[in-house]
């Protein structure tokens, strides 16, 4: 019999000084590298995915998009419209995957926000897999959120909060973490009481 299966292996490609956001201060970071492999008999042998890359600051150990790294550039143009899309539906699933597990109800909602944004379905099996990659890359909500948005416009980002409050009530009501997580998105989007509310509103429509 052959024993056959799947890992994830990281390794750390870089290392250097950024500035942290949650240490608020220049800290040293180390720049990791996951990418899942097929094995044989517990052996990893064949790539069969992408490599996912974050940085993780060496002090806090808090785990970022590697875009916190221009988080001090001035002036950053606004992203195109299929890397907002990702990234969004991104957001979405670590909003869902906040407690560490997902069903089928939340992959029928995730379906319909990629159907939402882009007007294209997302399949089950690329589904599982960038769910399985943000538990092991285990980025927040809110620090993914955090770094992405500073290049979203007032629009994207209204529409980013409606997806992950779509994601957050997938069976109706919301847990404490999604629940705490969705109100710290009204900060770190810069958004009004008025903003918050319309573009919550905005997502039933």
């Amino acid at each position: 019999m052959i024993f056959i299966g799947t890992t994830n292996l990281t390794r750390t490609r870089d290392r250097g000084q950024f500035y942290c956001p949650n240490c608020r201060c220049d800290q040293p970071y180390c720049l990791r590298s996951r990418r899942p492999f097929l094995t044989v008999y517990f052996i990893p042998t064949v790539p069969i995915g992408d490599a996912q890359r974050y940085i993780q600051c060496d002090e806090c150990g808090q785990r970022w998009d590697q875009s916190v790294m221009h988080f001090r550039t001035p002036g950053q143009p606004t992203i195109d419209r299929e890397s907002f899309e990702y990234q969004a539906f991104h957001a979405a699933i670590l909003v869902v995957l906040i407690d560490e597990t997902i069903d089928e109800v939340e992959i029928a909602v995730l379906h319909d926000i990629a159907i939402r944004l882009s007007g294209e379905p997302v399949d089950r099996e690329t589904l599982g897999r960038w769910c399985s990659i943000a538990q092991e890359n285990r980025i927040s909500a809110v620090n993914y959120a955090w770094t992405l948005s500073r290049r979203w416009d007032t629009q994207q980002r209204a529409e980013a909060l409606g997806v992950m409050f779509l994601a957050a009530t997938a069976h109706g009501e919301m847990n404490t973490l999604q629940s705490d997580t969705l109100a710290r998105m009204r900060d770190i989007f810069d958004f009004s009481d008025d903003q918050y509310r319309r573009a919550i509103e905005s997502a039933f429509q």
